[in-house]
């Protein structure tokens, strides 16, 4: 009998499982790709299908199962995430009878040379080979008869666990060890109600690299456009002969934790009588009186910190194609096209073969193109536009976004990028730089006035406009004419004078010129850019207001309106310059009185100057007269200042024009 026999000590039978080929295969722009099998399953089998584990989530999310042929899906089952450890172990390389060690007490059939013998397991051991002898395995047994026998396992034909409980366990055992052969792999097993054999389909998303799109433009006399499908088989499956389609468009789509079991934090609860009553340490005395302090808050619960979701980025690569232009091509396109909603199907019409970890380059479009050669220039930066092709999508289908490489007269011409383009639809491509062509800009001018002037609750509101001018000097030093289309930048706020663009794009202006040959021309952009300024009524002075006056925007009733606040704001203004003058003369008189005084005060102290200083005296009651009356002006201006200030005020607070 063999030493390392552990796989043959049960005589174990496992489920047949039936596995569904691929048939069908859709890849999208969004990182994901529907998948369809589908087969015949024996009677007796259950279907199985293997996935990656990063693979888990978008299969529960999306699986779908159709039994035919009356049959019924009773339930699918998988393999978890976190398989359950079993309670037997087996190390590498162990000996019988250091394995039927572990099973200690468990009862066994062993088949000797001499006849069969049942009974509980006591021990195992290995003696180690000698000079004399070779290693043994030897087994205690304790009979059913109640005798304790030692067992040599080589003279033993087989060994039977009589349990089936430890059958089951052991047999469990082995199939985790097989799985963790193939830890990449999750197997998914669909199980039906139907005894007899059945036809199954299972389709369900996957994640999966995008499909990528390379075109060949072939400019000439028939322009021809030729698209090739980049596409990866990632998957652990060959697609032999599967029907393959295409979608341009971009869905939304997330991934959810579907396969990882989830736990959340319960609480804990305990009723009150349920708990041990805790020693308490009083603290010692200190004197007076005695202070009680409330019992300790409980230490917060802790805060699980919620798992980061991974976020997965797929990153296309992009191709080019550098080689000549052939005359013709004899690519087979077969493929149909159709509009899904939002988005757009290639369905190929014929199989498709893609073996795992490989992929393959399938062409999925060559039709007649539309097409106009031009120039672009929208880079102030350079001196030369670019060379441009203006497509056309007539095709009837949507052309998805990719790279494309020209050829001009059977020659490389440069390469593109283009975006997304729907049927009908039309885009600029670029792909070369023309030395022929030489282009320099210069802002030329700029000035300001006001168009329009209104009035609100004591405010001017006066709208301003900004022109500027942009000129675009083109020297064309080919002999041949040419199309170019200048871009200019589209800003907010201001709008063109006088112009009408060829488009429209969210960023640019776009105006269409036609080249001479050997030619210089001037194109200038004029724009002009409106917005309003405010100004306060109470704070502006009449010659302000003067401008707004001769401004010949300004509305009837706004001139009536700014010629009478002018008018009251000019009387105010004389109001006081009257006022200013009349106190500023008061005040030379106070002045000349307090030097009448002191000359008075001291004549007083002279004998002989009764004269002079009765003339002083009549000079001061005569001034005292004059300020008195200056007095009575300047509050007679103060009154009628403040009077116009209140007409005006209360016109600013009504007046809107």
């Amino acid at each position: 009998m063999k030493n390392r026999i552990v796989p043959a000590v049960l005589a174990a039978t496992s489920l047949v499982a039936a596995e569904l080929p691929v048939k069908r295969v859709v890849l999208y722009k969004h990182g994901v790709g529907y998948f369809e099998r589908s087969g015949e399953v024996p009677s007796g089998q259950t279907a199985r299908l293997e996935f990656k584990p990063n693979e888990m989530n978008d299969v529960l999310k999306s699986l779908v199962l159709d039994e035919q042929g009356g049959g019924r899906v009773t339930g699918v089952r998988y393999d978890s995430a976190k398989p359950a450890r079993s309670s037997l172990t087996v190390d590498n390389e162990v000996a019988l009878a250091k394995f039927l060690d572990t099973l200690r007490g468990a009862k066994v059939d062993v088949e000797l040379v001499s006849g069969k013998i049942s009974g509980a397991i006591l021990s195992g051991r290995v003696v180690p080979a000698t000079d004399q002898k070779v290693q043994q395995e030897l087994m205690v047994l304790l009979t059913d008869a109640g005798d304790l026998r030692t067992l040599d396992l080589a003279s033993a034909n087989s060994v039977r666990l009589t349990d089936p409980l430890l059958q089951l366990k052991l047999r469990e055992y082995l199939q985790s060890m097989a799985g963790l052969r193939t830890q990449e792999q999750r197997a998914v097993y669909i199980d039906g109600e139907s005894t007899r054999s059945r036809q199954i389909r299972a389709s369900y998303l996957l994640p999966t690299p995008i499909w990528k799109s390379s075109y060949r433009l072939i400019l000439g006399a028939a322009p021809m456009l030729e698209g090739w499908a980049i596409v990866d088989n990632t998957t652990d499956s060959d697609w032999t002969g599967i029907s393959l389609a295409l979608v341009s468009g971009k869905p939304v789509s997330f991934q959810s934790r579907l396969y990882d079991p989830k736990f959340i934090e319960r609480p804990f609860a305990e009723l009150a009588e349920e708990r041990a009553a805790a020693p308490e340490v009083y603290a010692a005395g200190l004197g007076g009186g005695v202070g009680s302090g409330g019992p300790p808050s409980p230490p917060p619960m802790p805060v699980m910190a919620a798992p980061m979701a991974k976020r997965s980025m797929a990153r296309a690569e992009m191709m080019a194609d550098a080689a000549f232009a052939p005359a013709q091509s004899n690519v087979v396109v077969n493929t149909a096209g159709r509009d899904l909603g939002e988005l757009f199907e290639y369905a190929f019409s014929t199989p498709v073969t893609v073996k795992k970890n490989e992929s393959a380059m399938l062409p999925f479009l060559q039709q007649k193109l539309e097409t106009r050669k031009l120039l672009i220039y929208n880079d102030e930066s350079q001196a030369n536009p670019r060379t441009a092709s203006e497509i056309t999508n007539n095709t009837g289908k949507t052309l998805d976004g990719g790279p494309i490489t020209v050829f001009d007269n059977g020659a490389y011409a440069g390469e593109a990028l283009v975006e997304t383009v729907k049927a009908g639809d039309k885009r600029l491509i670029s792909y070369g730089i023309d030395l022929g062509t030489r282009i320099t800009t210069n802002f030329d001018s700029e000035q300001r006035q006001i168009r329009e002037i209104r009035a609100n609750h004591g405010f001017i509101i006066a709208k301003a406009s900004t022109e500027e001018t942009k000129t675009y000097t083109i020297k064309n030093v080919d002999p041949r004419a040419k199309t170019l289309i200048i871009e200019h930048p589209l800003r907010g706020g201001y709008k063109l004078i006088g112009l009408t663009p060829t488009e429209k794009t969210a960023t640019a202006y776009r105006f269409s010129l036609n080249l001479k040959p050997n030619s210089e021309e001037k194109f200038v952009v004029k724009e002009e850019y409106v917005y309003d300024r405010s100004y306060a009524i109470s704070s502006s002075t009449p010659d302000q207001i003067s401008i707004f006056l001769r401004n010949p925007n300004l509305s009837p009733a706004g001139k009536q309106a700014l010629e009478r606040i002018q008018s009251l704001k000019s009387k105010i203004a004389e109001s006081d310059r009257r006022l200013r003058t009349t106190e500023a003369q008061s005040a030379s008189l106070e002045k000349d009185q307090e030097r009448l005084r002191e000359n008075i005060r001291s004549l007083n102290s002279v004998s002989g100057q009764a004269q002079q200083v009765q003339r002083y005296a009549s000079d001061l009651s005569a001034r005292e007269t004059k300020i008195v009356e200056l007095r009575d002006q300047a509050q007679a201006e103060r009154q009628k200042k403040g009077g116009l200030e209140s007409e005006l005020n209360g016109f600013l607070a009504t007046v809107t024009f």
